[in-house]
């Protein structure tokens, strides 16, 4: 894609018409991608059994192939904090259930885990137990990981321990649990496994409590210990029962106002020398996905591990054992966008509508490819609304643009239930997530494609060169 214009930006709203000029060069305020940004989490206790599905290494490899880079994977969870380690035994985890959809309630788990998580092609993080206060049995499992995964990036101690209960045994006697006990608790590990280990943890792990904030707590001698900071980040649960609403989930000014909490934790944790990643996030849904993350490269966030909860009973998973979830679109289209060449990213709207609209440029900071996104909710009933969206300061020599759509019949649309939820066409995965199809791109004269409207219910277009 080439562009004329400088870098200047105009958005206008003028009914339903959304006018943004592109600019020649990366703008000041675009956010440096990391090659892994839209990364995996895993709950711990199903990890092994995430191993022996063939769609873990197809979708893992999907996006590896669209980014140039492995994704990395997060192994951790609830039931790190449930999980003893056992170096005698046999199996990777051993654990009883009721159902094969429960989470149990205690594990153990053996060598046998890490040589599994060794095997993985990314980075990996492992979470570990500290709320059953045993850390001989946490020294060993770490030492183990340590010698086993070459590609080991960090270890967690602990899961978002603001939701320890009164009686867990890592609570001190006589005192009360809060952010300060635990940064102190934290610190206390730190410094008692380093040794063993090396300085290779990832603070905080924080849900509700300030995940920056752990830093001030610990001072700069707990900061030695630490590679990442993570925060986790749901911004509608699916967990309990609890309700949720998809427009408000899936609005992109909704998204763009959710992820500005970032900013200053990412902000601490960068000027500190540390990288900071949403250890475990999701919500599900694919035009979600699209936006949340180039919404959360653009507010300082390296990394977002999205998680993958218990097989068979998991709202918001991309994958299962004979198929392929309608989020999973979403995180194909984005990596498409970002590319192999994809260095940095602009928001080129003022998130102020529905609809987002992206810039991504290369590492000389020449842009590569636009992003259209629209947000507004369609239920597949009735009339769908259109917004059209002016583009200048596109220019090419042969008049055209080369633009992929991702689109379905409406924004609940579930591949799972048949619904043609397609990328460039064509329904793009087998149930397996081995690639299906030939997607195709069309071929848009420069002014059909100003005045075109966005009216699919469940649309994001990308524009390359």
């Amino acid at each position: 894609m080439r562009t004329g214009i400088g870098l200047g930006l105009l958005v206008l709203h003028a009914g339903s018409v959304l006018a943004v000029t592109v600019p020649s060069s990366a703008p000041s305020n675009a956010a440096v991608v990391d090659p892994s940004l839209l990364s995996v989490s895993i709950e711990f206790f199903t990890f092994p059994a995430y191993t022996q599905i063939k769609a873990t290494t197809n979708c893992l490899d999907n996006i590896a192939a669209l980014r140039g880079a492995q994704p990395a994977v997060r192994i951790g969870g609830t039931t790190q904090d449930r999980a003893t380690y056992n170096a005698n035994l046999a199996t990777a985890v051993n654990y009883t259930v009721a159902s094969p959809a429960d989470a149990p309630a205690s594990l153990t788990f053996g060598p046998s885990f890490f040589t599994l998580a060794s095997q993985m092609k990314g980075s990996v993080i492992v979470g570990l137990n500290r709320q059953l206060n045993n850390q001989a049995a946490t020294r060993a499992a770490a030492i183990q990981a340590k010698n086993t995964m070459g590609n080991l990036f960090a270890i967690e101690l602990g899961n978002e321990p603001e939701f320890y209960a009164s009686n867990s045994p890592i609570i001190p006697s006589g005192q009360s649990w809060n952010q300060d006990t635990d940064a102190a608790s934290e610190k206390s590990w730190f410094t008692a496994l380093s040794p063993s280990v090396g300085n290779i943890f990832q603070g905080a792990v924080y849900l509700s409590w300030n995940a920056g904030g752990q830093l001030s707590r610990i001072g700069t001698d707990g900061i030695r210990f630490l590679r990442s900071i993570s925060r986790h980040s749901y911004p509608q649960s699916a967990c309990g029962g609890a309700s949720t609403n998809l427009p408000n989930l899936m609005s992109h000014s909704g998204i763009v106002s959710y992820t500005r909490q970032y900013q200053s934790e990412a902000a601490s944790t960068h000027a500190a020398g540390l990288r900071y990643f949403l250890g475990e996030t999701n919500s599900g849904a694919a035009l979600w996905i699209v936006d949340y993350v180039l919404q959360g490269a653009i507010n300082g966030v390296d990394r977002l591990y999205f998680h993958q909860g218990t097989i068979g009973n998991c709202a918001y998973c991309f994958w299962g054992q004979s198929s392929v979830f309608t989020p999973y679109y979403g995180v194909a289209f984005v990596s498409e966008f970002l590319g192999t060449n994809g260095a940095k990213v602009a928001m080129l709207d003022d998130g102020a509508s529905a609809i987002g609209v992206y810039a991504v440029f290369s590492s000389s900071n020449a842009p590569v490819r636009l992003l259209v996104i629209n947000t507004n909710y369609f239920d597949g009933s009735g009339t769908r609304s259109s917004t059209s969206v002016a583009l200048t300061g596109l220019v090419t020599s042969s008049g055209t643009k080369q633009v992929k759509r991702m689109t379905a019949p409406a924004a609940t649309s579930r591949v799972d239930q048949g619904a043609a939820v397609t990328i460039g066409g064509v329904s793009s995965f087998n149930s397996d997530c081995s690639r299906a199809g030939t997607q195709s791109f069309e071929s848009v004269a420069i002014r059909a494609l100003l005045e075109s409207p966005c009216h699919d219910s469940l649309f994001a277009g990308a524009i390359r060169k």
